[in-house]
């Protein structure tokens, strides 16, 4: 007589115990497609889809806990509040709950979605709702490529011109500086740069400006960029862009397509992984990687006379 599968019985409508949880994420981790699993243990699809994304995000082959209140989503609601949480870091559950009234036309607070969400298995700020829990595999592509990509096409670097500078009072080498990199307002930067370079020679020059650093305070005052020099322990020079560009002009690298961060994030420490590799090459070229700061179609970032030194 043929043993009995200890699936056979598995109810469709009935909340799945902890063995027949450990027996879906078994028989994926067997190379089982949905589709075969669905067979095999008689259960619906979405249902399998949902143990295994569950432990996928968190390792979680347990039920949660509910809160006895039944669901005031729709099942497919409920799969678009996932997809949203999923592929949107949204600063708070009030915008993911806007987000998700506009994706699914529901009706729902703000509370709800929190609940919602929890009981998917989301824990967190809602900023955080697109990374995997435990250090899983991220689930949606934008998520994989955030984590992995990091290279200096996130650095929002563009021409800027330095159009008033003063020193900073009390201070011997800090200057605060008024530059235009192509928006409606200047911007305020402050830099290390009065030991190293005179008034004279930093006042209404082109410059390279890193213009997605978080805004700091220094000394006193916020600082919205950052002047990108070459530099040693004795000297800095400023880059200089090519003759013809203008405020606004973007640097961009080949090789290194997309769009730069709108705000680098000082705890992923973007800038900090990049930089080493920012430097200037022979001819006093400045090079990420082997991939010149360009401005297209204008010609190559270069600093004066300093060669084969980092920038920064």
């Amino acid at each position: 007589m043929q043993s009995p599968n200890p699936c056979d019985k598995m109810g469709r409508r009935e909340e799945l115990s902890d063995f027949q949880r450990g027996t879906v994420v078994g028989c994926h981790m067997c190379k089982k497609s949905v589709r075969e699993i669905s067979a095999l243990l008689n259960l619906p699809r979405s249902t399998v889809s949902a143990v295994i994304l569950k432990w996928k995000r968190g390792g979680i082959t347990t039920a949660l806990p509910r809160s006895g209140r039944p669901h005031k989503l729709k099942e497919e609601d409920r799969q678009v509040l996932e997809k949203v949480a999923l592929g949107n870091c949204l600063p708070s559950v009030e915008a993911l709950t806007t987000e998700f009234q506009t994706a699914s036309g529901a009706s729902v607070s703000s509370r709800t979605v929190r609940r919602e969400l929890r009981e998917m298995g989301f824990r967190g700020r809602v900023s955080t709702y697109n990374k995997p829990v435990g250090g899983g595999k991220a689930e949606t592509k934008q998520a994989d490529e955030d984590e992995a990509k990091v290279d200096v096409s996130r650095l929002d670097l563009r021409v800027g011109r330095i159009i008033a500078t003063r020193q900073l009072p009390e201070t011997d080498g800090v200057y605060v500086q008024q530059v235009d990199v192509g928006e409606a307002a200047p911007r305020t930067v402050v830099s290390e740069l009065a030991r190293h370079i005179p008034v004279d020679q930093i006042q209404n020059r082109l410059a390279v400006l890193l213009c997605n650093l978080k805004p700091a305070k220094m000394r006193g005052v916020v600082s919205q960029a950052m002047v990108m020099c070459a530099s040693s322990p004795d000297r800095v020079e400023i880059l200089d862009p090519p003759s013809g560009a203008v405020p606004g002009d973007r640097v961009t690298f080949q090789g290194f397509p997309g769009e730069p961060d709108k705000e680098l994030n000082p705890k992923r420490k973007v800038w900090e992984q990049i930089q080493p590799d920012l430097r200037t090459d022979g001819q006093c070229v400045a090079f990420y990687k082997g991939a010149a700061f360009e401005v297209v179609s204008k010609g190559v970032c270069k600093a004066q006379t300093m060669s084969d030194t980092e920038i920064k």
